[in-house]
């Protein structure tokens, strides 16, 4: 079982990249979200499914891993797909939009302003998983601002 947790938390492999392995699990989230992403108002709700389900495995399995590999270790990324899942959320799905999402989540989830390392101090996956959820939260509200005053 700790086999199938490792594939998940480090998002099939692609934790094992090393150095830049989250930035590398956020671009391909971008584009798995951008070239899927062509249906209508059902989209919606395949989106966010998608982005529930990503994030409680992420915590499930970013809490079975640890014992094995430390708290929040860097082949655990699957935390950065579910940040990036959540900061896509209900938003077109143009290439300004996507990369204007990618752009803002890596920034919040690197430099973590407002309180966002206060949640890495969380036991377990929730403590890997929740600086990647508020960071995408962050990065979404920014986004739908700019939706509603149609800046891109």
């Amino acid at each position: 079982m700790i086999q199938l947790h490792k594939l998940i938390s480090t998002s099939l492999g692609i934790g094992y990249v090393g150095k830049g392995g989250g930035t590398v699990a956020a671009v391909v989230t971008c584009l798995c979200w951008y070239f899927w992403s062509s249906g209508g108002d059902e989209l919606v709700i395949w989106q966010a499914s998608v982005t529930f389900l990503i994030t409680a495995l992420g915590v499930w399995s970013a809490n079975e891993v640890e014992p094995y590999w430390g708290k929040d270790d860097k082949k655990v990324v699957i935390d950065e797909v579910a940040g990036m899942c959540i900061s896509l959320l209900f938003l077109p799905v143009t290439a300004p939009y996507v990369l204007a999402a990618l752009v803002l989540f890596r920034f919040f989830d690197i430099v973590k302003p407002f309180y966002i390392r206060r949640t890495e101090k969380l036991a377990g996956g929730w403590g890997v998983m929740l600086d990647d959820v508020v960071s995408g939260i962050y990065a979404n509200v920014i986004l739908q601002i700019c939706l509603y005053f149609d800046l891109f």
